[in-house]
């Protein structure tokens, strides 16, 4: 019997499973975190390096490319070698990058960071899920989810704080560097407490008439349907992401600092709702489809409601931050979702090549939405973000119906 053996993984004290979901959940804070390293300092390096927007987006499409190839890929490590040292070289790899950001002395050494941070983040959720399923207890799953969630949205926050006040106190390059130690500080932690990443490495039985391929579960239908889902709801955040301040200013006049702290109450309704959506994951796990379904056709009437121009600036900002409560209490559910279609075995491979999804999402967003905003469309922008994510509603149903509830 393994340790992820249902029998022993219910009878997991309390502080062992608090223990593992607090260094999943900063190691997937710290994967966030990495996303705003390089935008954050984009009117620095247009500064210093004199590079336009059109360079510095080609380092964003860089970095997604890389992270989410890296991503589907990582999960093939992740079960072949386990979880635990695939964690230990993306924390390396993201330490290198930063360090490489605090010596950059052009563009070239930028697309380098780029390619270093990417693949640093591409193996966290491969990792992270794959840790969560097999060392927490069933029962405390859900609350592990929702933990997850919630600091992957609390080190998107952290990142302005930490790169834009050390930069302005010190030196960007200085904030790299302090970056680069807050990585390495933070392996060092799972060096110190690796016996709880320790997982387990699953092999095909040898007694088996023909060895299932390593591929084989790229064959299963259900797992294209998550891609599908990752990809369009991620694309609706990516509006809010990189268009949400724009789109305020441009429909309501809203000023720049109100507009930034509408994204940054979004973010943080978005934790608030992953934390309670903990409590609906655990309480409703096989209905975990239709929770997301009802969460996201939710987040879509008010994303589609702030696209009308029917509310004014002030209700605009309360209706988008509602808008991350809603999507945010699904996100457990959404955890759990994806839990359940996964084939046994192969928990790392298939996590890799669903969350992938983020990262086309991401890449996607901007260059379609992006067409929008330059001709003026600030509504449409909106609106059209609420059909994908209706669209990831069909998908999540579709899901539901093709798996069943796993222990």
């Amino acid at each position: 019997m393994t340790a992820a053996s249902p029998t022993i993984a219910q009878a997991t004290p309390l502080r062992q499973d608090a223990a593992v979901i607090g260094l999943v959940g900063l190691a997937h804070a710290s994967s966030h975190f990495s996303h705003l390293l390089l935008p954050l300092m984009f009117p620095v390096f247009m500064k210093v390096f004199g590079l336009s927007y059109s360079e510095l987006g080609l380092l964003m499409s860089i970095f997604f490319v890389v992270s989410g190839m890296g991503q589907a890929l990582a999960g093939f490590l992740v079960d072949r070698l386990g979880a635990r040292p695939v964690l230990f070289g993306a924390l390396t790899l993201l330490a290198t990058g930063c360090l490489w950001a605090a010596r950059a002395q052009g563009y070239a050494d930028l697309m380098v960071v780029a390619v270093f941070l990417g693949l640093g983040n591409c193996s966290f959720h491969p990792v992270d899920f794959t840790i969560l399923n097999q060392r927490v207890s069933v029962p405390r799953l859900g609350y592990a989810f929702s933990a997850h969630g919630l600091t992957g949205n609390l080190g998107w926050a952290v990142a302005p704080v930490f790169m834009v006040g050390l930069s302005e106190w010190w030196d960007w390059r200085v904030a790299y560097l302090c970056a680069a130690m807050l990585f390495l500080a933070i392996l060092a932690l799972a060096l110190w407490q690796r016996s709880a990443l320790s997982t387990q490495v699953h092999r095909a039985s040898h007694g088996a008439a023909q060895p299932v391929s390593a591929l084989a579960f790229m064959k299963v239908p259900v797992v294209w349907w998550c891609f599908a889902f990752f990809m369009l709801s991620t694309m609706t955040l990516a509006i809010v992401q990189t268009f949400g301040v724009s789109i305020l200013q441009k429909m309501h006049d809203v000023s720049f600092a109100a507009a930034n702290m509408t994204l940054t109450a979004y973010m943080l309704c978005a934790a608030a709702g992953m934390f309670f959506g903990g409590f609906v994951a655990a309480r409703w796990p096989v209905q975990s489809d239709r929770v997301v379904a009802a969460c996201m056709t939710a987040g879509a009437g008010l994303f589609a409601l702030c696209g009308t121009g029917l509310l004014n600036g002030t209700g605009t900002m309360v209706a988008l931050a509602v808008t991350g409560l809603a999507i945010g209490i699904g996100g457990p559910s959404r955890d759990m979702m994806i839990k359940k279609a996964t084939p046994p075995g192969a928990t790392g491979r298939v996590y890799g090549m669903v969350y992938s999804g983020l990262d086309v999402g991401f890449a996607l967003s901007p260059v379609i939405f992006g067409g929008f905003m330059d001709r003026g469309w600030y509504g449409a922008t909106l609106v059209g973000g609420a059909l994908v994510l209706l669209f990831s509603v069909l998908a999540a149903l579709g899901i539901g119906k093709r798996t069943v509830a796993r222990p």
